[in-house]
C-alpha cells in the first residue's frame, strides 16, 4: 500500500469511529442549495460557506466551470432533491488561468506524464507517446475571470432545464484572504424570475 492510501483509510477509521446520527441524514440537502465550485485544494466550501454535512450539495471540477456534466449535477439537486438557490464560485490564482485549449492538447499530443511549468510556461516531463485525443477536448480555460463568472452563470441560466425561479449567484474565492467577492455582473444575469 502507498502512504497516501494508508493514511486515507486511517484518517476513515477514526471518522466512521465518531460518525454518530450522521447515519440518519435526509438525502435532500438540509438548506436547499447548491454550490459549483472548483477542485482546487485550497478550497474548502464547508468552510468558507459555513457548511456542515447535510446542508448542501458541492459539485467540483476544474476551474468550476459550467460544464455539461455540471449542469447535470444541478439539475438532479433542484428536480430531485429540492435545492432552491446554486452558487458558481471560481477563485483567484486558478491554475485553468495558466493554460489554453492549444496548449493542453500539444501537451498531450507529446506525452501522458505530468507537465511542469516555469517562467517561461509548460512543459512536458516525460518522452511519449501521447495522443491528439485532447485536441478535441473544450477545457473551459479561463482567460478572463470575472468574464468567466458571467459566463457560467449565464450558461446555466439560458439552459432549457433550469427553472428561471431558482437565483444563481456569482462569486470569486481569494486564496490569499479566504474572502467572497460578488462579481456584480453576474447578479442581473443569475436573477430568478
Amino acid at each position: 500500500m502507498s502512504q497516501v492510501l494508508d493514511e486515507v483509510l486511517a484518517a476513515n477509521e477514526a471518522y466512521a469511529a465518531t460518525f454518530g446520527d450522521k447515519a440518519t441524514l435526509p438525502m435532500p440537502p438540509g438548506r436547499r442549495f447548491a454550490v459549483l465550485t472548483c477542485m482546487d485544494a485550497r478550497l474548502d466550501p464547508a468552510k468558507f460557506a459555513g457548511l456542515a454535512e447535510g446542508d448542501a450539495h458541492v459539485i467540483r471540477n476544474a476551474g468550476g466551470r459550467a460544464s455539461d456534466d455540471a449542469i447535470r449535477s444541478l439539475v438532479i439537486s433542484y428536480k430531485l432533491l429540492g435545492t432552491r438557490e446554486w452558487f458558481v464560485i471560481h477563485h483567484t490564482d486558478c491554475g485553468m488561468e495558466t493554460f489554453t485549449n492549444e496548449i493542453m492538447g500539444d501537451l498531450l499530443a507529446r506525452s501522458l506524464k505530468t507537465a511542469s511549468v516555469d517562467e517561461t510556461g509548460w512543459h512536458d516531463s516525460g518522452a511519449g507517446p501521447g495522443s491528439t485525443e485532447g485536441r478535441y477536448i473544450n477545457f473551459l480555460t479561463i482567460g478572463d475571470l470575472p468574464g468567466s463568472v458571467v459566463e457560467d452563470v449565464r450558461r446555466i441560466r439560458e439552459h432549457p432545464l433550469v427553472p428561471r425561479d431558482i437565483p444563481i449567484y456569482g462569486y470569486i474565492y481569494d486564496v490569499r484572504s479566504g474572502r467572497l467577492a460578488e462579481v456584480p455582473e453576474a447578479t442581473p444575469v443569475g436573477a430568478a424570475s
